[in-house]
């Protein structure tokens, strides 16, 4: 009876040691090593796999420079990861410092967001950085589980009723455009600071409300375009970039299209009738309609001067 038992164990033990041996490999070689291990989740229906001249996806999560951390924080938010940690290695001895500066300025986390889908956009995020080098970002996204679902539905929904198989991409893109802009009014209250009952500042604000900011037109023709097939990204211009304190900021929609980044701007293709002619006055223009930076600067300085179009190149290279 030994020598059937003695074999059958040893057999269990092998099988055991066969399962688990990788597991315990890692653990063990992580422990000698000192070297901690990063858990990568798996992305989300919206993640881009594209990258950019100013940021590009991250495969290992291990910095050791400035721009490697841009491009960690670019994967993290692109992926629509809840919290995420990752490790400065000792090689990088300014990696803290910078994690700090990143978290600490605004002006490069909006930028950032403006490059992922707007479903894994957020409203904040947070940096935990410990002294033994451990950084922990969690990420409040801007839409939840039941926005997505009834945003992506309708979308989808439009779509299949106003765009058809015999209409070439300009046509398809104008389109989309005129579908907003005529089914929009630009939100003064909320522009002017004040409370407003519209969510004009997402995307669900233009389709099921009728009213938008800036935000609300750009976040849903982004969805649009990504849909359709474009390339796309956000741009954005704040008061830093314009000089001016006292200035709200802009955002619009960038893709590429046939072989070249071209702007495309809703809220001032739409814009507020002067309320001492006629209120109901509705306006459609295409003056921001797929132009070059030359062409969108040149139609600001028609009639009306405008700055808010003058962003900062060094986040946005494509269109240096």
């Amino acid at each position: 009876m030994k020598k059937v038992i003695v074999p059958f164990i040893c057999i269990v033990l092998l099988v055991l040691t066969y399962i688990y041996i990788n597991p315990i490999t890692d653990t063990l070689v992580a422990f000698i090593s000192n070297e901690p291990q990063i858990v990568i989740k798996d992305k989300n229906n919206y993640t881009k796999d594209i990258d950019y001249l100013f940021v590009q996806r991250d495969e290992d999560f291990v910095p050791y420079s400035y721009q490697d951390l841009l491009n960690i924080y670019y994967t993290v938010i692109n992926s629509g990861w809840d919290e995420f940690t990752f490790y400065c290695p000792s090689e990088y001895s300014n990696c803290i410092e910078d994690v700090s500066n990143i978290s600490g300025d605004e002006l490069i986390l909006t930028h950032l967001n403006n490059y992922v889908h707007p479903f894994n956009s957020f409203t904040n995020i947070n940096t935990k950085i410990n002294t033994n080098g451990e950084i922990t970002l969690t990420i409040y996204h801007l839409y939840n589980e039941d926005e997505i679902t009834e945003i992506k539905n309708k979308v989808d929904e439009i779509i299949t009723q106003i765009i058809t198989d015999d209409m070439d991409d300009y046509d398809k893109l104008k389109t989309i455009h005129d579908y907003i802009i005529n089914n929009t009014k630009y939100d003064v209250q909320r522009n002017e600071g004040n409370e407003s009952q519209y969510e004009s500042n997402t995307a669900y604000g233009p389709l099921f409300q009728g009213y938008a900011t800036c935000n609300g037109y750009t976040d849903l023709m982004a969805i649009f375009l990504t849909e359709l097939g474009f390339n796309n990204y956000k741009i954005a211009t704040t008061p830093e970039d314009l000089g001016n304190d006292d200035a709200t900021g802009h955002i619009w929609n960038a893709l590429y299209y046939e072989a070249e980044w071209l702007h495309i701007d809703l809220t001032w293709d739409d814009p507020v009738p002067d309320p001492s002619i006629n209120q109901n006055t509705e306006y459609l223009f295409h003056t921001y309609f797929l132009v070059n930076t030359e062409e969108m600067h040149a139609a600001d300085d028609g009639e009306t001067v405008l700055t808010e179009h003058n962003f900062n190149p060094l986040f946005y290279l494509e269109f240096n």
